[in-house]
C-alpha cells in the first residue's frame, strides 16, 4: 500500500468547487510534520505537474495555473493535506495525487491511486 491516500475526487461542473484529501495512515507524526507536502496532477497524455506545495511551516507555493483559485493546506496532528479547488475550470480534469518532496524537489515515495477530478468543458 502506498503511504499516501488520496480521496475526495469526483464530477463537478465548471465553476464549481471540490476539496481533495491525502492521509497518510501509516506514517507517524514526527515524520509527517516536517515535510514538504505536494498536490500534482495528471491529465491524459501529458506529464504530471506539481499544481501546489506546502511546507512544514505552511508556507505554500501554487502553479500558475491555479493561483488565486486552489488553497492547500495541511493538518500535522491528523497527518492530512488537503487541496480545495474552486472556481474550477475543464482543463483542471485530472487524476491528482499528493506527495512528499525531497529537497530537490522531486517526489519522495511511490505514487498512490490518485483521485480523479472531472470537470466537462
Amino acid at each position: 500500500q502506498a503511504p499516501l491516500v488520496e480521496s475526495g475526487g469526483g464530477l463537478v461542473q465548471p465553476g464549481g468547487s471540490l476539496r481533495l484529501s491525502c492521509r497518510a495512515p501509516r506514517m507517524i507524526f514526527s515524520v509527517f510534520s516536517p515535510k514538504i507536502m505536494g498536490w500534482y496532477r495528471q491529465a491524459t497524455g501529458k506529464e504530471r505537474e506539481l499544481v501546489a506545495s506546502i511546507g512544514a511551516d505552511s508556507n505554500t507555493i501554487y502553479a500558475d495555473s491555479v493561483r488565486g483559485r486552489f488553497t492547500i493546506s495541511r493538518d500535522n496532528s491528523r497527518k492530512t493535506v488537503w487541496l480545495q479547488m474552486r472556481n474550477v475550470k475543464s482543463e483542471d480534469t485530472a487524476v491528482y495525487y499528493c506527495n512528499a518532496l525531497r529537497t530537490t524537489n522531486q517526489p519522495e515515495y511511490d505514487w498512490g491511486q490518485g483521485t480523479q477530478v472531472t470537470v466537462p468543458s
